[in-house]
């Protein structure tokens, strides 16, 4: 079955799947900044576009483009800068 999810007034939307490697979703953002939490750990990986990332426990900010990932743990918030519309994957452990 595909869920569908929409945050920050629909400027982040996406769609919701399950596969032999488990939880994923699908997404775009709007440019923008967004703050993020997380219930499981995460792999975020850009597919098109480039986000910029404020990971837990840095100080300093991180650009991801096109194949790049990045990993969160769970319970953990993040923020992240969209310059231009950016599509994702995010995988769920």
């Amino acid at each position: 079955m595909i869920s569908t999810n929409e945050y920050f007034e629909g400027h982040v939307k996406s769609l919701g799947y399950t596969s032999a490697k488990g939880k994923s979703t699908i997404g775009v953002m709007e440019p923008g900044t967004y703050e993020f939490g997380t219930s499981t750990h995460e792999t975020m990986q850009v597919i098109e576009g480039e986000m910029t990332v404020k990971l837990p426990g840095n100080s300093e900010w991180k650009t991801f483009g096109l194949g790049e990932s990045y990993e969160i743990n769970a319970n953990e918030k993040f923020q992240v800068k969209v310059s231009i519309q950016t599509a994702y994957l995010c995988q769920y452990k």
